[in-house]
């Protein structure tokens, strides 16, 4: 149980903004003979969960981003309108490197609906494990 458990927190923490990967743990995982069910499982619910954080800190974190004029109040307007409208499509490239961790954190900024988030994030995400378990 400590392997899967151990995937799903190096999952759960490439999900988010810091430059890791969890491929090369699943990967090795699998070739240790694991349970490829649980395996995919145990990655996808972590990457998720690390994506949810992002979109949490970009949802509460609008404030401190408008007020350090990161951000302007009409661009947030206008992006959250765009984004409402094509932002399922973008959230489908969460599973990418380098741009699907901040695609994730911008649906927060832009408050994105979260339960169209979740669902769109676990499909990229558990597609994404499914082929590279394909793969091997």
């Amino acid at each position: 149980m400590i392997v899967y458990i151990t995937l799903f927190a190096v999952s759960f923490a490439s999900a988010t903004l810091l430059p890791m990967g969890s491929e090369a743990l699943l990967l090795y995982d699998i070739s240790l003979g694991y349970s490829l069910v649980w395996i995919w499982l145990f990655a996808t619910l972590g990457n998720t969960l690390g994506s949810v954080v992002n979109y949490i800190l970009g949802y509460k974190g609008e404030e401190y981003l408008e007020s350090k004029d990161y951000l302007q109040k009409e661009s947030i307007s206008k992006y959250k309108h765009y984004f409402q409208r094509y932002g399922g499509w973008l959230i489908l490239l969460a599973w990418m490197p380098i741009i699907g961790d901040p695609i994730t954190f911008i649906a927060g900024v832009l408050k994105y609906k979260f339960r169209y988030f979740v669902i769109l994030v676990t499909i990229s995400k558990g597609i994404r494990y499914m082929v590279v378990i394909w793969m091997y």
